[in-house]
């Protein structure tokens, strides 16, 4: 199909992004908003968000009043009647869509394509609502879209032959990867992101470890973006609240059912950067002044190499020192009964060259786990303090999303280089999900899985069979076309 002409209905901050990705393209643009307060509102975006380009010197004044140029702002629908394409980009409410569908079907030509912005509502049941259910995909963008490089395009067992691949296309000439998949709740990045960040809050909830931490483990030891607080509050936790409740509706994953602690801040009102407030928001928090620890022991394979670093930093290693060490693997709690006083011992696995998580057990003394996070602080690493728990921080969040990955692969719905790519194009990971696999060791997931699953006893922790199978023939890559 020809593309030339296109509607957006819904100019807030992402539909005005569509609007001037279109635009961008040499597509002509009619922006629908539903009064002349939220259409000035919209035209603020455009207008702000193509004025940041020229400051920054990735647009020409010129080219700036180009784009806007081809963008057409009105309130009535019927402006749209003889557009190629209508994306709409308004609140993820179901009954809302199918409302807007309903209307759009009524006023574009038949030939005209549908398509929904939704980051996780059913397009079926859209579709379903018109009279063209043939005509209607999914156009999933990015925030910001003029910026993040991915598109989902969803078909339905309804879809019009050869349109994904028309509408996917479409996406190619907007400068944009499209990654095409079926439709199931949250595609590939929502259904990937939002299980990972709900478990975050349940990890808090838990106890394991607090908010900084957890962010600063996931950050620096993992080298995302940003941490999963952080980019909750960015999303909005009434979003990441909805997107969870709609995967859950549709698994009954218990793991999908969104985090009681996610569930009380929506409640409370407290959204996020939307909001002022969300996991954020509060004042930071003080911590006291501690004295220098005077000796230290290092214990456990690897060791070596933290041991070095503290005596650089000017420690000093001794048979009776005044905290252990221990270089985790297995549970900590498991050697520290062993030690004449077990109250000294603190569990440490090292992410990266800028981590340490400090394990806590039962028996450990606040004056053991202060002293670790002075040791390591002092040694250049960042400490993250949690309980003596299987996969502690870092583990505990990555492996389950490596093994979901390795889920959503294994039953047909995308491939391993179309989840790879959704990854880093629409979260600004630094690998993929099977990149990460691969470069950690497929036992060592394996196997890390298998400790969450013992500890847990949830049953999405279990490693996928198809890891358990390549790790079992000794391969250490996924196989791919």
């Amino acid at each position: 199909m020809a593309f030339e002409r296109v509607g957006v209905v819904g100019l807030g901050t992402m539909g005005a992004g569509i609007a001037e990705v279109f635009a961008r393209a040499g597509l002509r643009v009619i922006g629908v908003e539903a009064d002349a307060e939220a259409l000035a509102r919209g035209r603020g975006h455009l207008e702000r968000s193509t004025g940041k380009a020229v400051d920054k010197g990735k647009l020409a004044p010129g080219q700036r009043d180009e784009i806007l140029g081809r963008i057409t702002l009105t309130t009535s629908r019927e402006d749209l009647r003889d557009v190629d394409l209508v994306v709409e980009a308004i609140p993820e409410i179901l009954d809302y869509k199918i409302a807007l569908f309903k209307d759009l079907d009524r006023i574009c030509e038949p030939g005209t394509v549908l398509a929904t912005n939704s980051s996780s509502l059913s397009v079926t049941a859209i579709a379903a609502a018109t009279g063209r259910p043939g005509q209607v995909v999914g156009m999933h963008f990015f925030n910001p879209a003029p910026v993040m490089k991915l598109v989902e395009v969803v078909g339905t067992v309804v879809t019009a032959p050869g349109l994904v691949a028309d509408v996917a296309a479409l996406a190619g000439r907007l400068g944009k990867t499209a990654v095409a998949v079926g439709d199931r709740a949250g595609f590939v990045v929502n259904r990937l992101l939002l299980p990972y960040l709900n478990q975050a809050a349940v990890l808090m909830e838990l106890g394991v470890a607090g908010r900084d931490d957890i962010d600063a483990a996931m950050k620096l030891g993992v080298g995302l973006p940003m941490g999963p607080f952080t980019l909750l509050d960015l999303i909005g936790l009434d979003t990441a609240y909805e997107v969870m409740g709609v995967l859950f509706d549709e698994t009954r994953d218990r793991r999908h059912a969104p985090a009681p602690l996610l569930r009380e801040l929506v409640t409370a009102g407290l959204l996020g950067r939307k909001s002022g407030r969300g996991f954020y928001g509060d004042p930071p928090r003080e911590e006291p002044a501690k004295s220098r620890p005077a000796t230290f022991g290092v214990t456990g394979a690897g060791g070596d190499g933290l041991a070095e670093r503290l005596r650089a930093a000017g420690f000093k290693e001794s048979e009776d020192p005044d905290v252990v060490l221990r270089l985790a693997d297995r549970p900590v709690i498991e050697h520290a009964v062993r030690l004449p006083d077990p109250a000294r011992m603190v569990g440490v696995h090292l992410v990266g060259d800028h981590v340490a998580e400090l394990a806590s057990t039962a028996l450990t003394s606040e004056e053991a786990a202060s002293a670790a996070r002075d040791l390591v602080k002092i040694a250049g690493l960042t400490p993250v303090p949690c309980k003596d728990r299987a996969g502690f921080v870092v583990d505990a969040l990555l492996f389950p999303y490596l093994n979901d990955a390795v889920r959503m692969h294994d039953s047909g719905y995308a491939s391993i280089d179309d989840i790879d790519a959704a990854m880093r194009l629409g979260c600004g990971y630094p690998a993929g999900p099977f990149e990460m696999l691969e470069s950690l060791g497929l036992a060592k997931v394996r196997d890390g899985l298998r400790a969450l699953y013992t500890e847990y006893r949830e049953p999405a922790f279990a490693p996928a069979p198809l890891l358990d199978q390549l790790v079992t023939a000794g391969v250490s890559r996924f196989p791919r076309p």
